[in-house]
């Protein structure tokens, strides 16, 4: 196998519809001549291997952090302890926190993030399994989205992709964050 044969989008993740948004996110951060970072927790890397699933995405893609635990979002991206103890980690709070931080860590132009609850435990009367947070940074600005998905724990992951790659997209065509 060389590095010359891409990638078949049919048969890998992030299959035909996901690669597809990625490609399209891709050509229009290159457009605006911006960079993207990304802050993972539920979605454990899966948004950035949508991402550099497309050829190419060296030219606007600079870093993918899975900050998973409480430790590696105050020590990575500095998410305050305030934000942690009171908002929790599944919370806009921390999301917003994410994004800026994980713009900030890498000098890029834009941070995309997400956290949540992928279950099948963890889940409360007020933060329900599913429970996901989306924020994107650019331009001094943050967007954040709140979804509750069903499933089971790959399903809710892998749609926290879609919302995250969906609030991107809306960002970039909303607000010209360059």
């Amino acid at each position: 196998m060389t590095d010359s044969i891409p990638q078949d989008p049919n048969t890998h993740f992030p299959g035909p519809a996901l690669y597809a948004r990625a490609a399209s996110l891709g050509r229009r951060l290159r457009e605006l001549g911006l960079t993207l970072a990304t802050a993972e927790s539920l979605t454990g890397g899966l948004v950035s291997a949508a991402v550099t699933s497309v050829p190419g995405s060296s030219a606007y893609f600079l870093a993918g952090l899975n900050t998973y635990s409480n430790q590696s979002k105050y020590r990575l991206l500095e998410v305050p302890w305030v934000v942690l103890n009171t908002a929790g980690a599944v919370s806009p709070e921390c999301a917003r926190a994410m994004a800026s931080g994980v713009a900030r860590l890498t000098g890029s132009d834009l941070g995309l993030s997400t956290t949540g609850i992928a279950g099948p435990d963890g889940g409360s009367e007020i933060k329900p399994v599913g429970l996901v947070y989306v924020s994107v940074y650019g331009g001094g600005r943050h967007e954040t989205k709140r979804e509750i998905f069903t499933g089971d724990r790959q399903t809710v992951a892998f749609r926290a992709v879609e919302a995250a790659m969906e609030l991107l997209g809306k960002f970039l065509e909303d607000r010209n964050p360059g």
